[in-house]
């Protein structure tokens, strides 16, 4: 828990991008300033924690969950104010030479952001290197993380002389690791010395900033909540440097869903995210010192970590082809397939749940790994994303490990058809109603009224009625009518979720200040996905939505109501 007097009370948390947050000056994507300033705000309107997507840098794509390293962060979240060899002046006059092209005013531009952040970055690094002496915290910092940084920073140089992460389309003097060996060592040493440095002190500043903060939101009593995907990029520094630890034969993803209905190839084959499977049985002969030092690496920044996919370490569905390949695929039989991939197909990997046999062994293998994982994690808390096609024996082991699963209260549902009350919650549980994956609470109320009258009203009629049952709200299905969603309908909803007897309640920022937008769209690529950004700086945020979290103390069980049952300022009407 936070402090001592908050023990064995529930936490409350948001959920918030990074990229999202506004600040002064930020050159268009939000930074360590401004996650700052929303430690402030979480400290100040008591919330418990603040859970972030991944912050690892990415690749071409700007998806958090595609990052091209394991452990290197994102220096685009870099504050530049706080790095000596930057002057305000520089900072202004680049974020004056910003364009915000009209309709992308709540939308991040990443290659203006990245191209303006990097000059910066390339200007001061020019001035830290010529300097008559070096910062020994970057040369120790150098020497401690060498095991990462310095294929990561080889890896980031070509990267930035062919422009792309993708490794295959380099040129073949140095598309595999032996020949980018080869070509990194007939340079001049000197000029590799310095382009190498030049990102390791990228790094070095990322992970100070980073590390300072999750000291100051400590001091505040806001912990901070990381994301680890359960995969790494194919085309990452890991993957074409350490490729020993991964079969590149196989393509992790997710089976057939038919909520995408709109996705030929997901509907037929699932999701195929394109990430590598691992070799577990080399990584074990290792004592798995890639996890863990992926694991150690991200307790450095993070209170809580958060396991996107971990179903995943017991098994995960494949595919035997990488996702450029996925066109070929839609509307053939297995059989026409099978003659494609010279017999395979996509599946559970290692092996399926098909037997009880293979149930054990799946079984024992997560068990195993997770326990890994917890281990390499040390004080940090541990929860895992347990969404989706999920084996009936998970659930029950990560709650026995102290894994808190999740709970998307509209998708508990009894087998009489009645929603499972938050309090029938475990206590090692992580509550919410939608993860960075779906629509806010005030865009899925809207969406589901506006439908009551059109073909989809059957399914609307039934969420609603779940959503209505859970949040206490009066309703009737016959007559299929519905509060108007408005602050009744908020904090009733989000009442029953704080209530709830899990240790964790997430809310997303948008649900937060009322948006519609969405952070990301599963199953599609570029678009709005993952360039959502607050319409406000946090200090412009509009007072109404700041009064709001200030009455509803006892609602989200914290130490400063001392009699609930007569507090007036958390009473609901659902008049």
């Amino acid at each position: 828990m936070v402090n001592s007097d908050m023990k064995n009370l529930r936490r409350l948390g948001i959920l918030v991008p990074v990229f999202s947050l506004r600040e002064e000056n930020d050159l268009g994507v939000g930074d360590t300033r401004a996650m700052r300033k929303m430690v402030d705000w979480a400290a100040e309107h008591r919330i418990g924690f603040l859970q972030l997507l991944p912050i690892n840098e990415t690749g071409g794509d700007n998806s958090p969950y595609n990052a091209i390293s394991s452990v290197a962060l994102d220096p685009l979240l870099i504050d530049l104010e706080s790095i000596p060899q930057i002057s305000r002046e520089q900072i202004q006059k680049a974020d004056d030479a910003f364009v915000c092209h009209e309709g992308d005013e709540d939308l991040v531009d990443y290659d203006q952001s990245n191209r303006l952040k990097w000059s910066l970055l390339a200007d001061a690094f020019e001035k830290f290197w010529s300097a008559p002496e070096r910062n020994s915290a970057f040369e120790a910092f150098c020497i401690t993380e060498s095991d990462w940084l310095t294929p990561y920073t080889k890896f980031r140089y070509l990267m930035g002389i062919t422009g792309s992460e993708a490794w295959e389309a380099w040129p073949k003097e140095y598309n595999t690791a032996e020949k980018a060996e080869e070509y990194l060592a007939s340079m001049p040493s000197d000029e590799l010395a310095k382009q190498l440095a030049y990102y390791g002190w990228v790094q070095w500043h990322a992970f100070s900033q980073w590390r300072e903060l999750r000291d100051y939101a400590g001091e505040r009593n806001v912990k901070l909540m990381g994301d680890i995907p359960i995969g790494i990029s194919y085309c990452s520094a890991d993957v074409f440097f350490e490729s020993q630890w991964f079969d590149l034969e196989l393509s992790g993803g997710s089976p057939p869903e038919t909520v995408f209905k709109d996705d030929a190839f997901a509907c037929q084959w699932g999701q195929n995210w394109g990430i590598p499977l691992y070799r577990w049985d080399v990584l074990e002969k290792d004592d798995f010192s890639w996890w863990r030092r992926r694991i150690e690496k991200l307790t450095d920044v993070f209170h809580i970590f958060r396991i996107d996919h971990i179903i995943g370490f017991y098994r995960i569905f494949s595919f035997p082809w990488r996702p450029p390949r996925n066109e070929e695929f839609i509307g053939l039989s297995t059989e026409e397939a099978k003659k494609i991939t010279g017999g395979a197909l996509p599946g559970f990997q290692p092996r399926p749940d098909d037997t009880c046999e293979n149930k054990a062994a799946n079984l024992a293998d997560g068990d195993k790994y997770i326990k890994m994982v917890l281990e390499s994690a040390g004080d940090a808390e541990v929860v895992g994303e347990d969404l989706g096609c999920v084996p009936d024996y998970v659930r029950p082991h990560l709650e026995q490990m102290g894994v808190a699963g999740f709970k998307v209260c509209q998708w508990e549902i009894q087998d009489n058809g009645r929603v499972v009350p938050g309090s029938a919650y475990p206590e090692c549980a992580f509550t919410t109603y939608a993860t960075h994956d779906h629509d806010s609470i005030p865009a899925m109320w809207k969406t589901l009224t506006s439908v009551l009258g059109s073909a989809e009203k059957e399914g609307a009629l039934r969420d609603l009625s779940i959503l209505s049952e859970f949040g206490g709200l009066p309703f009737s299905e016959t007559e299929k009518t519905f509060a108007a969603y408005g602050t009744v309908v908020k904090w009733a909803l989000f009442d029953k979720l704080l209530k709830s007897n899990a240790d964790y309640a997430a809310l997303m920022v948008t649900d937060v200040i009322d948006s519609t937008r969405r952070i990301n769209i599963p199953g599609t690529v570029g678009g709005e996905n993952w360039r959502y950004r607050l319409p406000y700086k946090l200090a412009d945020m509009p007072e109404n939505v700041c009064q709001e979290w200030r009455k509803p103390c006892c609602s989200i069980a914290w130490p400063t109501c001392s009699s609930p049952a007569n507090c007036s300022s958390c009473s609901m009407s659902t008049a």
